[in-house]
């Protein structure tokens, strides 16, 4: 790996010294956090702080969901910044999300690109394509940071619009067509739900080796089994498999990971 290694560098060195191919999400709802962190000054950051130190020998990523911390205004904005800022002190080679779907004109977009890869220090940031590939412009410039687009994702209702066809094709697989074209500096990745393992498969034939993250086990019922006979590149790796609710609201996060982590590598 280079003395300043990309984001794909980061994610596989991560994953392949960790074993695994786990990403937690730390969408920490403050309403759900147990009460022993609801007295401190920053539950949000201590309930995150707690989960990082029951998990972060069995994680690749881990993955805030940006929402959750908005939703609380100019507090929720500091603790998301304790957090990031704590990862980033004690766990610099752990890959990081924004689980944001940003998508917006070309100069909306560089701000949200310096808000939340300068700012906050997210090594990668989810993104929606739907208004083209211009507006992403600031965020696939940034050959150090990930642009993590919008194919395939895991929800009930994503064949809606997902699975019209145009020219023969469904919207998910010309979405992914055009990712290959956007990955000049090799800084894509796309987003692939472990529901849809099938289109998965389509998927990895037609991307190569790289990178899903892969929304959907745990919680939104999908199969680990599925996700990785369909999802793994030729190199073992090429997944960012997230869990949220079922690791981060379980009585004991750690273990859950590890049998995630231990789940997820029997198929590999």
């Amino acid at each position: 790996m280079s003395d300043h290694p990309t984001g794909v560098e980061k994610y596989e060195a991560r994953a392949r010294n960790a074993n695994s191919l786990v990403c937690v999400g730390l969408d920490t709802s403050l309403e759900r956090v147990p009460e022993r962190f609801k007295a401190m000054e920053y539950p949000q950051f201590e309930f995150n702080k707690w989960i990082v130190e029951e998990t972060h020998a069995h994680v690749a990523a881990y993955k805030p969901n940006i929402a959750f911390y908005e939703a609380r205004g100019e507090a929720g904005y500091k603790e998301l910044k304790l957090t990031l800022d704590h990862l980033r002190e004690r766990h610099p080679d752990i890959f990081l999300i924004c689980d944001a779907k940003r998508g917006e004109i070309g100069s909306t977009m560089a701000a949200y690109a310096e808000s939340l890869f300068d700012h906050f220090g997210f090594d990668a940031v989810t993104v929606n394509p739907y208004l083209g590939g211009e507006p992403l412009a600031p965020f696939l410039e940034r050959k150090d940071k990930i642009s993590i687009i919008l194919a395939r994702t895991s929800n009930p209702g994503a064949g809606e619009f997902q699975d019209l066809v145009a020219g023969g094709k469904p919207l998910w697989q010309i979405v992914a067509e055009h990712v290959k074209t956007w990955n000049k500096n090799g800084n894509c990745m796309i987003v692939a739900g472990a529901t849809y393992p099938e289109e998965m498969r389509s998927l990895r034939e037609l991307m190569g080796g790289m990178t899903f993250l892969v929304p959907g086990v745990g919680a939104q019922g999908g199969p680990v089994r599925d996700a990785v006979t369909a999802g793994l590149n030729s190199q073992k790796l090429g997944l960012i498999i997230n869990s949220s609710r079922g690791i981060i609201w379980s009585e004991d996060p750690g273990t859950e990971t590890r049998k995630l982590q231990t789940e997820i590598n029997s198929y590999r």
